[in-house]
């Protein structure tokens, strides 16, 4: 648990002056555990909730709606900011209530907005993590839609609450004194600002992999599984994403503590360090490249892809690229993104951990 975890120091200590205001802005999905347990430390007497400065989920809906479409996956790009859903006057009221004397706590999706905090803490959240969660049953941010088609609710973060979350997450990138990685259920993990910024820093100077992951799919296969150590009960595994920043995570090891990182905090933070000039003038702040892993070994058959060409996608969904694919593979009866051969066992190996003292 994480009051057994040696990182509770570090909000132990905070805000031991009279008046103190301390900061924990979220991506979203992060679980309501975090702020219970945050509460629980740092015994505030005075809460705000972030998540009551946005406007009501039907005026939301109604502001989203033409980037959402009827489709059941593709959506259209969100550009703007997180600010945009934001009520200015319900804004201006909790900034005034910020200011309230005692020990404050501004808790959730976009809290810096609120008060910059004497401490800026951020809860991050790696995608796949999100993913999974929607399949238990967790609502869009500020919906009720528990029960919805998950594809639904993964098409809803993909075009636009990610989009903001993650400029959002930018803009106070530098001004973060500590980084919460609540990937783990029940066992939060915290780092101190710089020490995360360093590592990203130092990561684009050196080989590194993502932590992938491995998932079913309709035309899923048996080989992932007997030669990956993956569940057996599984009915099938179709793909593993080892190379997809959008969606992987990185591990980082400060000491003996192991804090898991959305990938895309590297390509965000580092972008032309980790594309290059020419690549980012291009691409964006998007890494271009997926390694996928596909398995159809005594599976199905892999779905008919047909990719747009650059004009229509940006015109459609409103993305500056589109996908060209290498596949390699055996013909015979394997077909995966990597030449390997099905009479080999295939060693995964544990994802890179960067050792920071």
């Amino acid at each position: 648990m994480y009051r057994q975890n040696r990182n509770k120091k570090y909000l132990e200590n905070l805000g031991q002056e009279e008046n103190y205001c301390l900061t924990v802005d979220c991506y979203p999905g992060v679980d309501d555990e975090i702020f219970d347990l945050i509460k629980e430390i740092y015994k505030p007497d005075f809460v705000i909730k972030s998540e009551d400065v946005f406007y009501e989920k039907d005026e939301l809906n109604k502001m989203m709606k033409p980037f959402l479409t009827e489709n059941r996956v593709r959506g259209v790009i969100y550009y703007g900011k997180m600010d945009d859903f934001i009520d200015d006057i319900k804004l201006a009221q909790y900034q005034s209530l910020a200011s309230h004397k005692g020990r404050v706590l501004v808790y959730g999706v976009g809290a810096s907005y609120i008060h910059k905090g004497d401490t800026l803490i951020y809860c991050d959240l790696a995608r796949w993590g999100i993913q999974l969660r929607y399949r238990k049953g967790m609502p869009n941010f500020k919906q009720d839609n528990d029960d919805e088609d998950v594809l639904k609710k993964i098409k809803r973060s993909f075009f636009i609450e990610w989009r903001i979350s993650d400029k959002h997450k930018m803009d106070i990138f530098e001004n973060i004194d500590y980084f919460l990685d609540s990937n783990q259920e029940g066992n939060p993990k915290i780092v101190t600002g710089n020490a995360l910024r360093s590592a990203l820093k130092k990561t684009t100077q050196r080989p590194f992999r993502l932590v992938p992951y491995f998932d079913p799919g309709v035309w899923g296969g048996q080989w992932m599984k007997k030669n990956c150590d993956l569940d057996e009960k599984q009915n099938n595994y179709a793909w593993s994403f080892d190379g997809v920043p959008e969606e992987n995570s990185l591990y980082f090891r400060f000491g003996d503590t192991r804090i898991e990182i959305p990938a895309m905090d590297l390509v965000l933070y580092q972008l032309v360090e980790l594309l290059g000039m020419k690549n980012y003038c291009h691409f964006g702040a998007e890494f271009p490249i997926r390694f996928d892993f596909l398995d159809t070994m005594e599976g199905g058959n892999l779905s008919l892809q047909v990719h747009p060409l650059i004009e229509y996608i940006q015109e459609k969904f409103g993305m500056h690229y589109t996908q060209e694919e290498s596949t390699h593979g055996r013909a015979s009866s394997l077909h995966v993104l990597l030449h390997v051969s099905p009479h080999r066992k295939l060693q995964f190996l544990a994802p890179d951990i960067i050792h920071l003292s």
